[in-house]
């Protein structure tokens, strides 16, 4: 709503705030319109019936409109622009409802302005305009308003409009407190009515509305809608004013509550900031701590010092400063120098493992001798379950050390391992030095587990931020974005674990030790089992050693006929099982035997899931067995070909990469450039089209270590020669014929002892390869080593 003085100069045609008629409404509605009346128009206005308003006048047409009705019955026509922009209105530029309004008084004011003083008498329609020069003139007809009765429902509708606008007149700032005084002086309610709908704050069109509505009840009620609306906003317009005021007055009511929070705690004994920061003080005067690292506290804690307790900084220094205090800085445990007795708990917690374990103890025999060297960074890469992460507990249990793991595996963050900086929301350090300071040792056993599982994205790339944590040059002096100081890494033994060395990154694969972990042998899972895995599964199901036992021969079929994997994570499984169904059997009182047979096996486990002479003897011309190495281990490889009559074109499919593609195109050119040699007729392949197929299509192969099985395979289907059966190779085939030396040997004769093969061509050069696995491992496995392909044929070919 909108009150004010009686007469406020401003733009033509504005509203200038109404006052009310001294006269009865019902006077008014005996006058008629007995011609047509001349028009006013109004920009910024709207007057309802009974008001009086003031109205300033300034266009030509409507001065000489006032003029006319004047010196006539001081009647005329009152209606609103529909587009206030508009200058030189007609007809059509106006609404049609308007009110018929009876001119009390015509003055000059100082400013040279025209006003009128206008009452509405009664509301009128536009019938048809008849002058539109010197002014404009109409036919007008009233309307008649529908008056409701007196009801009670209507008095209470009426009452309630007038509070709200009293209460609008209490919170608004710009309504003088006396306009409560001329609502109160209404006694007429449909007055009252016309009265606040021509104070509301709406637009023309908004007023415009109210006025066409006949029904006076229902411009009551539309009145209601307004003023509540008018209300909240109102209500919402106060509170964002007090909450700008409070904002203002919030640093110094706080300095204030601060103030009164300070003495409360010092009278109940209660520590305060005062004494927190005394409490930081005596902390740093214990710590050997790098120089430049002293300066950096000294120079937050002089700046948390000057900082009010109740800003945000304050608090983010104090977490600065906790970090600088918490960290182990040359703090380190003792390592335990006793070679014998780490030895033990090394062969205690995993079997096998050599290589690994002779590592770790030339490193400590080294620091007995010297007394100080550099810690190592050692990668271990194996397939999964052979015990690269555990195996890295046990180095940090052999030697005395605090333990970490740190998963990389999915890690896209760059701020993982440098960490944030302070200055943001939330920001924490990286996740290197957070777990330092949660082992409180600057000389841990740190793995980074699955290193070749790191991702990079538009984050960063963590692999790169960890060239430097992991240069032995580089990582006395790591620097962590959020501690802002320098901190010595050197000390940490960093164990990475990897299963593909190809996906690492090459600077960070350089900057590491690799040592390969092979797959076990059955004989190596059968003592596992019985070292770790059994005691293991039944501690954790609650069986007791004589309830149950599982001897050699029947842990030999569940590795072989139910598990085909290079670590013991499936046989981990299968025992749980086996420990699960047997529990069973001991809580239901059910008769069972308590060492188990391979007949318990099946009732336990169901049929073998795999068989390792399947398909090794039947196998007709054109195929051939292979040795194949992926990510989880060894494995043998079926490659398969066939030919028939058409154009001459040599098809390849299995989901082959480029090398293997290329092992294939090598081996058939050679084929065909030596048939003769192999007693194969050139002209057989002719007009033929051969297809060499690798089974499992799904999975990605690639490698050129199936060069000489390739060769095999198609030297068979052309010879019409099958394959000796149980018999597998590898070697990669040049265009000569030689047979050239692969990788993965340990892990593809394993396979091959799994799947039941009896014998293995491979590459002369690889037989070191195979003097290095413990001949018991291989028992029963007859391998043929050779130079060229002519030799590899003789002993395939039947």
């Amino acid at each position: 709503m909108d009150f004010g003085e009686q007469f406020i100069s401003i733009e033509e045609d504005a509203e200038f705030l109404p006052i009310i008629s001294e006269d009865e409404i019902g006077e008014n509605d005996n006058i008629e319109i007995k011609e047509a009346l001349p028009v006013l128009a109004l920009r910024n206005s709207v007057i309802f019936p009974g008001v009086i308003m003031p109205i300033t006048v300034g266009r030509d047409t409507s001065i000489k409109a006032v003029r006319s009705a004047y010196r006539k019955d001081k009647l005329l026509g009152v209606l609103a622009q529909t587009n206030a922009n508009e200058e030189e209105p007609g007809f059509n530029d106006l609404y049609e409802i308007g009110t018929l309004a009876r001119i009390i008084k015509m003055l000059k004011m100082p400013d040279g302005t025209n006003t009128v003083i206008l009452q509405g008498v009664s509301k009128i329609k536009m019938l048809e305009g008849v002058q539109d020069d010197p002014f404009m003139k109409a036919i007008f007809v009233k309307v008649e308003e529908k008056k409701p009765k007196q009801t009670k429902e209507f008095k209470a509708l009426i009452s309630t409009i007038e509070d709200l606008a009293k209460e609008i007149i209490q919170k608004s700032n710009h309504i003088p407190s006396e306009a409560a005084g001329v609502l109160k002086n209404i006694k007429n309610r449909f007055f009252l009515v016309n009265f606040i709908a021509s104070n509301l704050n709406g637009g023309v069109s908004d007023k415009q509305q109210l006025l066409s509505i006949d029904d006076l009840n229902i411009r009551a009620n539309k009145v209601l809608e307004h003023l509540n609306n008018e209300l909240q906003l109102l209500d919402l317009k106060n509170k964002i004013q007090d909450k700008t005021r409070v904002d203002i007055e919030k640093q110094q009511r706080d300095y204030f509550l601060h103030q009164q929070l300070k003495a409360i705690q010092e009278e109940l004994g209660q520590d305060n900031p005062a004494k927190e920061l005394e409490g930081l003080k005596e902390r740093a005067a214990k710590m050997k701590w790098p120089k430049k690292v002293e300066e950096t506290f000294q120079k937050e804690y002089k700046k948390l010092n000057r900082t009010n307790p109740a800003a945000p900084e304050y608090a983010l220094t104090i977490n600065h400063l906790e970090l600088l205090l918490d960290l182990p800085w040359g703090v380190t445990t003792k390592d335990n120098l006793n070679l014998v007795k780490a030895k033990k708990v090394l062969d205690a917690e995993h079997y096998g493992l050599d290589k690994i374990k002779d590592r770790i103890l030339e490193y400590l025999a080294v620091i007995k001798l010297k007394g100080d060297l550099k810690s190592p960074i050692l990668c271990f890469v194996g397939p999964p379950g052979v015990g690269k992460t555990s195996l890295g507990k046990s180095i940090a249990s052999a030697i005395g050390r605090e333990y970490i793991r740190m998963s990389l595996g999915g890690l896209h963050d760059e701020s993982e391992i440098r960490g944030h900086r302070k200055t943001y929301i939330g920001a924490m350090p990286g996740r290197i030095v957070q777990s330092l300071k949660k082992v409180k040792s600057s000389n841990p056993v740190f793995i980074l587990d699955e290193i070749d599982k790191v991702g990079k994205d538009f984050r960063g790339d963590p692999s790169s931020a960890l060239l430097e944590v992991l240069d032995p040059e580089q990582n006395s002096t790591f620097y962590d974005n959020y501690l802002e100081s320098e901190f010595d890494l050197s000390k940490v033994m960093f164990v990475a674990t990897a299963n593909d060395l190809g996906s690492i990154q090459p600077a960070l694969r350089d900057r590491m030790e690799i040592i390969q972990l092979g797959g076990y042998s059955l004989e190596e899972k059968v003592e596992i089992a019985k070292k770790h895995l059994i005691p293991q599964q039944r501690k954790s199901h609650g069986l007791k050693a004589n309830q149950l036992k599982i001897g050699k021969a029947s842990l030999e079929e569940l590795a072989q006929k139910y598990t085909r994997e290079s670590g013991v994570r499936s046989l981990e499984r299968q025992v749980a099982a086996v420990m699960r169904a047997i529990a069973k059997r001991i809580t239901m009182e059910e008769d069972y035997n308590v060492s188990v047979s391979s007949a318990d096996l099946e009732t336990y486990l169901g049929v073998s899931h795999f068989d390792s002479d399947k398909a090794l003897d039947k196998n007709p011309p054109g195929v051939a067995i292979g040795l194949a190495y992926t990510s989880v281990g060894g494995d043998v490889l079926y490659i398969e070909s066939t030919k028939y009559k058409g154009k001459e074109q040599f098809k390849l499919t299995g989901n082959l990469g480029d090398v293997m593609k290329e092992s294939s195109n090598t081996a058939f050119s050679y084929l065909k450039a030596h048939a003769s040699e192999i007693g194969i007729e050139m002209d057989s392949f002719e007009n033929q089209v051969v297809h060499l197929h690798f089974p499992a299509g799904g999975t990605p192969k690639d490698g050129p270590s199936a060069g000489i099985t390739i060769l095999s395979a198609l030297a068979s289907l052309f010879s019409g020669k099958k394959v000796k059966p149980f018999l597998a190779m590898t070697g990669e085939i040049s265009l000569r014929g030689k047979v050239l030396p692969v990788g993965g040997i340990k892990e593809k004769v394993l396979a091959a002892k799994r799947a039941g093969i009896k014998e293995i061509i491979m590459c002369a050069d690889n037989e070191k390869d195979v003097n290095e696995i413990n001949q018991e491992y291989i028992k029963g496995l007859k391998f043929h080593f050779v130079e060229d392909m002519s030799k590899v044929l003789k002993l395939a070919l039947v």
